[in-house]
């Protein structure tokens, strides 16, 4: 079942998080048992789990504020799910996402930017859809196919 949420990240103020440093963490979705015999039996228990996601924003003064004060209000202090554009493996994207925990910051750097860390809960694991994998010239090779729909296929 796909998450929604009504509540959406000011991206028209405010930055995505930085590329450098931003990493996925998907939460297992198997269950393991370990027998006595050294072997293991191996399921997966759920379909759909969530991804953590460490990410840092770089501010200006007024984007720091506006930050702050949608999390505290729009957010209730980061209970709330969003919808936020973020950069995964499939691209650029809207995720729903909520806070795992209140941010880390603000941290001036180089005396003009204000830095903030979280870790950001997305509510599915960014991956294909299901069937995906029955065509997978088409995934690998699919930059290559862009580029040459772009610059063969004329203009409409």
């Amino acid at each position: 079942m796909a998450k929604t949420s009504n509540i959406n990240y000011p991206a028209d103020y405010l930055p995505t998080p930085l590329q450098d440093g931003f990493g996925l963490t998907p939460i297992s979705p198997l269950l393991r048992t370990q027998f006595t015999s050294g072997r293991a039996r191996q399921r997966r228990l759920y379909k759909s789990t969530p991804t953590q996601a460490a990410v840092t924003w770089l501010f200006t003064e007024g984007e720091s504020q506006l930050f702050e004060a949608w999390f505290s209000e729009g957010l209730t202090d980061g209970v709330s799910w969003f919808n936020m554009p973020l950069r995964t493996p499939l691209g650029l994207g809207d995720y729903v996402c909520r806070f795992t925990d209140i941010y880390d910051g603000p941290v001036l750097v180089g005396g003009k930017y204000w830095q903030f860390t979280a870790t950001l809960e997305l509510w599915e694991r960014p991956v294909l859809p299901p069937g995906s994998t029955e065509f997978p010239d088409y995934i690998v090779n699919a930059d290559i196919i862009d580029i040459a729909a772009n610059r063969e296929w004329p203009q409409s």
